[in-house]
Protein backbone atom coordinates (compact mmCIF):
# COMPACT_ATOMS: atom_id res chain seq x y z
CA UNK A 1 0.00 0.00 0.00
CA UNK A 2 1.51 3.38 -0.97
CA UNK A 3 2.21 5.98 1.70
CA UNK A 4 2.12 9.76 1.54
CA UNK A 5 5.32 11.72 1.14
CA UNK A 6 5.63 13.87 4.27
CA UNK A 7 8.83 15.65 3.18
CA UNK A 8 8.43 18.44 0.61
CA UNK A 9 11.18 20.45 -1.00
CA UNK A 10 9.49 23.66 -2.12
CA UNK A 11 11.21 26.96 -2.76
CA UNK A 12 9.83 30.33 -1.67
CA UNK A 13 8.75 31.00 -5.25
CA UNK A 14 6.90 27.65 -5.31
CA UNK A 15 4.95 28.56 -2.18
CA UNK A 16 4.25 32.03 -3.61
CA UNK A 17 2.90 30.46 -6.80
CA UNK A 18 0.65 28.13 -4.77
CA UNK A 19 -0.67 31.08 -2.75
CA UNK A 20 -1.38 33.09 -5.88
CA UNK A 21 -3.23 30.13 -7.42
CA UNK A 22 -5.32 29.78 -4.24
CA UNK A 23 -6.14 33.49 -4.30
CA UNK A 24 -7.16 33.25 -7.97
CA UNK A 25 -9.36 30.27 -7.09
CA UNK A 26 -10.89 32.33 -4.29
CA UNK A 27 -11.73 35.13 -6.73
CA UNK A 28 -13.27 32.58 -9.10
CA UNK A 29 -15.39 31.10 -6.31
CA UNK A 30 -16.51 34.57 -5.22
CA UNK A 31 -17.65 35.31 -8.76
CA UNK A 32 -19.54 32.03 -8.89
CA UNK A 33 -21.21 32.82 -5.55
CA UNK A 34 -22.24 36.29 -6.71
CA UNK A 35 -23.81 34.81 -9.85
CA UNK A 36 -26.10 32.59 -7.77
CA UNK A 37 -29.26 34.13 -6.37
CA UNK A 38 -30.24 33.45 -2.74
CA UNK A 39 -33.95 33.67 -3.51
CA UNK A 40 -33.82 30.91 -6.14
CA UNK A 41 -34.38 27.50 -4.46
CA UNK A 42 -32.62 25.74 -7.33
CA UNK A 43 -29.38 27.52 -6.40
CA UNK A 44 -29.34 26.62 -2.70
CA UNK A 45 -27.29 23.43 -3.07
CA UNK A 46 -24.85 25.10 -5.46
CA UNK A 47 -24.44 27.98 -3.01
CA UNK A 48 -23.68 25.54 -0.20
CA UNK A 49 -21.01 23.78 -2.29
CA UNK A 50 -19.39 27.04 -3.42
CA UNK A 51 -19.30 28.38 0.14
CA UNK A 52 -17.78 25.13 1.40
CA UNK A 53 -15.10 25.36 -1.31
CA UNK A 54 -14.42 28.98 -0.32
CA UNK A 55 -14.02 27.97 3.32
CA UNK A 56 -11.58 25.15 2.47
CA UNK A 57 -9.60 27.48 0.21
CA UNK A 58 -9.28 30.13 2.94
CA UNK A 59 -8.34 27.53 5.57
CA UNK A 60 -5.53 26.23 3.35
CA UNK A 61 -4.26 29.77 2.76
CA UNK A 62 -4.31 30.27 6.53
CA UNK A 63 -2.34 27.07 7.17
CA UNK A 64 0.28 28.16 4.63
CA UNK A 65 0.52 31.55 6.30
CA UNK A 66 0.88 30.01 9.76
CA UNK A 67 3.87 27.93 8.63
CA UNK A 68 5.88 30.93 7.47
CA UNK A 69 8.71 32.28 9.58
CA UNK A 70 8.85 36.04 9.26
CA UNK A 71 12.15 37.89 9.58
CA UNK A 72 12.74 39.91 12.73
CA UNK A 73 16.19 41.27 13.47
CA UNK A 74 17.58 40.01 16.76
CA UNK A 75 20.07 42.84 17.36
CA UNK A 76 18.03 45.94 16.56
CA UNK A 77 14.56 47.17 17.37
CA UNK A 78 12.06 45.93 14.78
CA UNK A 79 9.87 48.59 13.18
CA UNK A 80 7.11 47.03 11.09
CA UNK A 81 5.24 48.62 8.28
Amino acid sequence: MPRYNRQFDLSISDVDLIEEALRARGRELSGMRLALKDDNPAHLESIRVVEQDQRQNEELLGRLHDQKIFYRPKQAVYVGG
